[in-house]
């Protein structure tokens, strides 16, 4: 039987398929991920800049700093191992909050696409002990979880979506265990999102934390329309009264306890400071949208992210123009800038974490070249089990 041109061609056609399905989910980053296009990544994303003593701070501190850009779906780390600056990623979809525990040696890292997912990350064995995926959990998409905290030594979540903070279990799964009073006797609660619920400071239990909303009560409009009303309607909740212990701020993010003191940035109109005394006192004015905070030892580094076009009545106090995304590392002393980093083609920059650097020195990914992706393929194809950690508490 000879066969037709019709038939060669369907033939060739199959092999095609087969061939480009060979050729899928290769790259380490896609099968960490379970995302098929991890491994591509617009170069322009991870060109950035340091200004000022940005690497000496870092190295004077001997940390490595994460940093997760939620909207371009990376996560970046900086150090200096030896030295010498070095900066990496990992890509995992849409990342918002981390959480450190030092017990064990574990990174969290939220994710908030639908469904939500938690990864956990730890240092591998090898040299610079990377930080890798090791295990993740679903979420359902309406928890819509945004920061991660560690309180009496249970992982702590803002699940937006409902209102509440929730605790994450081991198994996977979760409960609310604490929300304002407004909504003691709201029907619907824990349905929408009415306050945009966003932050944790986290203390030794829920009674000594604070959490940061865009509003102290639910209305018909809800922070996600575009006509819901923010200059001004910020608060902090008291984990202990479950009411607010200051007003006035526009959609706070970021609070943070830190020697004693309660912390914030104020994202609407790109400052960050205290919260003392009922009132909020500005430490220091940046260059953009504020969310991300993180200190250690006399610094302080905070975020700053471009406004999205769409969200521009959410920064009444900015000129999106002169809005940039990067990292900021400040004298916590005096407020006066350390160093910077800068992105010139970032977007949003949602949490910031330090580990020690004695710790990880960061991912594995940090480049698109061929000798850096062919070392990173050698690192899991010969990674050894990763270092022994406790997990009787999450």
């Amino acid at each position: 039987m000879v066969a037709t041109s019709s038939t060669l061609m369907k033939e060739s056609t199959k092999e095609s398929l087969w061939e480009a399905h060979s050729r899928e989910w290769r790259h380490p980053a896609e099968a960490l991920s379970f995302w098929s296009d991890a491994g591509k990544v617009s170069p322009g994303l991870l060109e950035g800049k340091a200004y000022g003593q940005w690497w000496e701070v870092i190295e004077k501190l001997k940390i490595t700093l994460l940093a997760t850009r939620e909207y371009e779906h990376l996560i970046q780390s900086f150090s200096m191992p030896q030295g010498n600056p070095r900066i990496s990623y990992l890509r995992l979809p849409h990342p918002s909050g981390l959480a450190f525990k030092p017990d064990t040696k574990n990174i969290y890292v939220a994710c908030t696409r639908n469904p939500n997912q938690v990864f956990e990350l730890s240092p591998s064995t090898e040299k610079d002990h990377l930080l890798i995926p090791t295990r993740s959990w679903f979420y359902p998409g309406k928890t819509y979880i945004h920061d991660l905290a560690f309180i009496g030594g249970h992982l702590h979540a803002n699940a937006v979506g409902q209102n509440a903070v929730i605790r994450l279990e081991e198994d996977g799964s979760w409960q609310r265990v604490w929300w304002p009073h407004c909504l003691d006797k709201y029907a619907g609660a824990f349905d929408l999102n009415y306050l945009q619920l966003n932050s944790i400071a986290a203390g030794k239990d829920l009674q000594s934390s604070f959490f940061s909303a865009s509003v102290a009560a639910p209305s018909s409009r809800r922070p996600g329309h575009l006509n819901f009303p923010v200059d001004g309607r910020g608060v902090i909740f008291s984990g202990e009264t479950k009411i607010p212990i200051v007003s006035g701020l526009t959609r706070p993010h970021s609070a943070r306890l830190f020697k004693k003191k309660l912390w914030v940035n104020n994202s609407g109109y790109g400052t960050f400071g205290t919260v003392q005394n009922g009132s909020y006192k500005i430490r220091q004015t940046l260059p953009g949208w504020t969310r991300g905070l993180s200190f250690c030892q006399d610094v302080v580094f905070v975020g700053t992210s471009r406004v999205l076009p769409r969200f521009q009545h959410y920064a009444p106090g900015l000129n999106p123009e002169k809005c940039c995304c990067g990292i900021h590392a400040l004298d916590l002393k005096t407020g006066d800038f350390l160093g910077s980093y800068l992105w010139p083609q970032g977007n949003q920059i949602f949490a910031l974490e330090w580990i020690p650097s004695s710790l990880s020195s960061g991912f594995p990914f940090y480049g698109n070249t061929k000798i850096a992706i062919e070392r990173t393929k050698r690192l899991f194809y010969n990674l050894v089990k990763q270092q022994k950690t406790n997990h009787a508490k999450f």
